[in-house]
């Protein structure tokens, strides 16, 4: 369909986007010049969309007020545990769910799917009673394992199960008729084909752990604990007004991991998607 387009049309069309792309792309470019500026120009009108004289002083008291490193840590291996095991289980959960014929199949899937409709807030009170009397307040465990078995892994094994779905079962039984079993089946077919699904998944759910911050104020109170997003709103000064330029500094530094993992596994994100629909 590209091709078809005239130089003249491909012009406009581009243009058009660039346009479009300046309400998403604008905020990100204000947060990095903004963190350069000293606060008074932060604040000038009218607004300087570049630093007159940058300064990256902010960047290096943001280590200094707070174990930032340590923090970003915290959120990085968090993060990458929750989509390893969201990606385990809802793996497992999806193609059983397409593939493995039993009673209550739907009405389970169904039931499975209404967690979906529970907010976060609803079950915080419970959870929190319930890590307190494991020992488990003030690590990170609740921040591991809530993911994995609540609502992200819900939409992840929905999103796996569609894509299961979709695949031909023709390959599935020649498969048997070489002799697989049911899960070297879905370990050595199923799964490798499944790679858009699994981009797709594994992406929404290291953003969803990446910027968590209701549990992580709830179970956490020990700042080298602490992830990301709770750590930001600790960059206030002695009267409790927020430090703007090394908020913005530790916030840009927060968004690059956001960005580089959407930048690698766009395609697959998109691809995923698009398969989640094609059978029901």
């Amino acid at each position: 369909m590209n091709r078809d387009l005239s130089p003249r049309t491909k012009l406009v069309l581009y243009g058009v986007l660039l346009v479009l792309a300046v309400p998403f792309v604008f905020p990100t470019w204000w947060m990095v010049t903004s963190s350069l500026k000293p606060v008074a120009d932060i604040f000038a009108f009218p607004p300087q969309l570049l630093p007159v004289n940058p300064r990256p002083e902010a960047y290096q008291r943001v280590f200094e007020l707070q174990p930032f490193g340590r923090q970003y840590l915290n959120s990085l291996y968090i993060a990458l545990v929750v989509t390893v095991g969201t990606l385990g289980v809802s793996a497992l959960a999806g193609y059983a769910f397409a593939r493995i014929r039993f009673r209550g199949q739907n009405l389970l899937f169904l039931v499975v799917l209404g967690g979906l409709l529970i907010p976060s807030e609803v079950t915080i009170v419970p959870l929190f009673q319930m890590f307190f009397k494991l020992g488990l307040v003030n690590t990170h465990w609740p921040l591991i394992l809530v993911p994995i078995f609540g609502a992200p892994s819900v939409l992840a094994t929905f999103i796996m199960r569609q894509f299961f779905i979709s695949l031909p079962g023709e390959l599935e039984e020649a498969a048997r008729v070489d002799g697989l079993g049911r899960f070297a089946t879905f370990w050595r077919i199923a799964l490798p084909l499944s790679r858009p699904a699994l981009g797709a998944v594994a992406i929404f759910t290291f953003l969803h752990s990446w910027n968590l911050y209701l549990e992580p104020i709830v179970f956490l109170s020990s700042p080298e604990k602490f992830t990301l997003p709770q750590a930001l709103t600790q960059f206030v000064d002695a009267y409790g007004g927020p430090m703007w330029d090394v908020q913005l500094a530790a916030a840009s530094m927060t968004a690059l991991p956001v960005l580089v993992v959407f930048v690698i596994a766009q395609k697959q994100f998109v691809e995923g998607l698009a398969h989640t629909g094609l059978k029901g």
